[in-house]
């Protein structure tokens, strides 16, 4: 028996930086639970640096200039079978450089937060045996994300373990545990305040102005006039006070700094680091419909409002929540204005969605999928079965 500490790798992707972001909350979940030999790998980066660069600027692209025909191709795709001839190409991509990790790193645990199954693939053909779990990071279900070869599931919703189970997949290998998102998106607001960036500091939660805070993440937007018009009508009821996040877009931030006149309300800011601070001194957000974004919003207890979502998994997260009544689905400014003004002037429904949010919020998820993960493989009474 080996009784050197488990070593656990997890795989990601760095298509957005959602995938990302869930890795590291189950790195730091996992730390925390003493498990502290923990790599993160960007398959594709590392395995084909040409090809990642390449999918990545289609990826994108793709969302900016014909998301119907992304939409189209991840929905069609959507019960696609593990052996589909399709699959079995995408997965073939990074066996070599899996190969190179399991002979240099030997892991115990094998852990994707992006549906890149090259581990089956890599096992099946060496006779290798490693445990695998998948932390689905969308609320909406692919084929992707689904191969026989994968002994765990971590999921965002029982819809979606239901969905599974329906798909094949035997119950006891599914955790409902939420998507997991950092520690500081479950955080109280502080009494004394947040630190949040220079711009808004000494700013708390319902201040005396009595203004509805609306956090508007605008970075991801590729219309900037359409960003320019939302803050526009928000502002001129003067009954909202607008924080607009640009993140990593420089060239919508000092648009908006030209096309903006000065406004008490409007606060615009470029890439910032306190997300889960402004989150919890706002009232709502409005935002792409990202798995991580949505989950960390959920776990602040705001209302989502989403702008323009784009077909394919992001548009399929919003119907899901809307389904739920936790989010809204707005495609202009004027309807979106219109919407956010609805919520905040009727206080029974409001009300309402808070307690939806309360229901389906899982801001431990990190936590419970460490928890599992110990339990599963790393428990005192499975441990020699793994290390051996």
């Amino acid at each position: 028996m080996i009784t050197r500490p488990p070593k656990i790798i997890i795989l990601y992707a760095s298509y957005g930086d959602g995938h990302y972001q869930a890795s590291k909350a189950v790195e730091a979940g996992l730390r925390s639970k003493g498990l502290t030999d923990v790599t993160l790998l960007d398959l594709m980066a590392e395995a084909h640096p040409l090809i990642n660069g390449l999918t990545k600027f289609v990826y994108l692209q793709s969302f900016k200039t014909i998301p119907g025909l992304y939409g189209w191709i991840y929905n069609a795709t959507k019960q696609m079978p593990q052996e589909a001839p399709l699959l079995e190409v995408i997965n073939s991509f990074g066996v070599g450089k899996l190969q190179q990790t399991l002979r240099e790193a030997r892991p115990d645990l094998i852990i994707h937060t992006f549906p890149q199954l090259a581990m089956p693939r890599l096992l099946k053909r060496t006779g290798q045996s490693l445990p695998l779990a998948n932390i689905v990071t969308d609320f909406d279900l692919h084929g992707r994300w689904i191969h026989s070869g994968v002994d765990r599931y971590y999921v965002a919703t029982d819809d979606m373990k239901e969905e599974m189970i329906n798909r094949g997949i035997p119950g006891d290998r599914i955790q409902v545990s939420g998507i997991p998102v950092k520690p500081e998106f479950a955080r109280r607001p502080q009494p004394e305040g947040e630190a949040l960036p220079p711009p808004l500091q000494g700013l708390l939660p319902g201040d005396s102005s009595g203004k509805t805070t609306v956090l508007l993440i605008a970075g991801a937007y590729g219309s900037m006039q359409g960003v320019r018009e939302v803050i526009e009508r928000l502002a001129a009821l003067e009954r909202y006070r607008i924080i607009a996040v640009c993140g990593r877009n420089r060239e919508l931030y000092r648009a908006l700094q030209d096309q903006l006149p000065p406004h008490p309300d409007v606060h615009l800011l470029g890439y910032v680091e306190q997300v889960a601070a402004l989150m919890r001194i706002s009232d709502c957000i409005v935002t792409k419909p990202g798995g991580i974004t949505l989950s960390e919003a959920l776990a602040c207890r705001l209302p989502m409002f989403v702008y323009r979502p784009v077909p394919g998994q992001e548009l399929n997260n919003a119907r899901y929540l809307a389904q739920k009544g936790v989010a809204c689905i707005a495609r202009t400014p004027a309807e979106l204005t219109e919407e956010i003004n609805a919520l905040f002037g009727d206080v029974h429904r409001l009300a309402e969605i808070r307690q939806k949010i309360e229901n389906l919020r899982r801001p431990e998820a990190a936590e419970v999928i460490a928890d599992d993960i110990l339990q599963q493989w790393f428990a005192p009474e499975r441990a020699e079965l793994v290390l051996t």
